[in-house]
């Protein structure tokens, strides 16, 4: 198997394509590809040029940090949770065509180096929103479930590589703003206006409702129901706990 990947020294350099000859496992993980190639006392490119280690990010190797997010074969993915044998085609599992799989940084965000981007923005252009909680108020117990699976976004950054709205550098901030708006303001206790407007502002204005980000979230966070809570009013002081009389 061929993996060609996208390479960059630093944020300073010019990007260029470089390919290795991986020879292991097909039931292996695209995280354990690297792995694999970054284990060598030598590493050497196809052609059997001297190499550099490939620099990509990981923490948990269980897709729960989100740190091994990139670019495979043209689709934004956890390294970690990506099988080989899962973007092979029967042939190709049969052996009679070769598989090549293509590496890439996330193409939405800053290269650090090689597969390693900067996703500092989303927590920076947050803070920037003030989207955070004044005063914590205890919700409706019926929020519950819609808060654990909203809190689980790993900020990955998935979600907005593939969203047609995003850019970067524009004040739309993607699905994270509007989960996060979603458990600020479901949580507030007594700003709770203030966080629906940042909600119209970093996200409901410039949100086409293409819902790619749904469909791409390794956590499968149901952005589209905090999004319908958000713009249906229905996180008010209507969700907030009521003390029994």
């Amino acid at each position: 198997m061929i993996v060609t990947i996208k390479r960059q020294l630093s944020p300073q350099s010019e990007p260029y394509w470089e390919s290795f000859n991986y020879e292991g496992p097909e039931d292996n993980t695209v995280a354990g590809v690297l792995a694999i190639l970054n284990y060598r006392d030598d590493i050497y490119d196809i052609d059997g040029k001297e190499s550099r280690r490939i620099n990509w990010e990981c923490s948990c190797m269980q897709g729960i940090c989100g740190g091994c997010a990139m670019v495979i074969n043209g689709s934004p993915a956890l390294a970690c949770e990506t099988f080989i044998s899962k973007l092979m085609n029967k042939k190709q599992r049969d052996g009679k065509k070769e598989f090549r799989l293509t590496l890439e940084p996330l193409r939405k965000f800053n290269v650090v180096s090689d597969l390693v981007v900067d996703r500092s923005v989303i927590f920076d252009r947050s803070r920037e929103a003030e989207i955070y909680l004044e005063r914590y108020e205890k919700s409706s117990p019926r929020e519950y479930a819609h808060q654990y699976q909203a809190a689980k976004c790993l900020k990955c950054g998935l979600c907005l590589e593939v969203c047609p709205n995003y850019v970067k550098g524009d004040r739309f901030l993607g699905a994270p703003a509007a989960n996060d708006c979603y458990l600020v303001a479901s949580q507030s206790g007594g700003d709770t206006e203030r966080i629906k407007k940042i909600y119209e502002e970093v996200f409901a204005s410039g949100c086409s409702k293409a819902m790619s980000c749904m469909d791409v979230c390794p956590m499968n966070i149901p952005t589209l129901s905090s999004m319908a809570k958000m713009n249906s009013g229905a996180v008010n002081r209507n969700l907030k706990h009521k003390k029994t009389k």
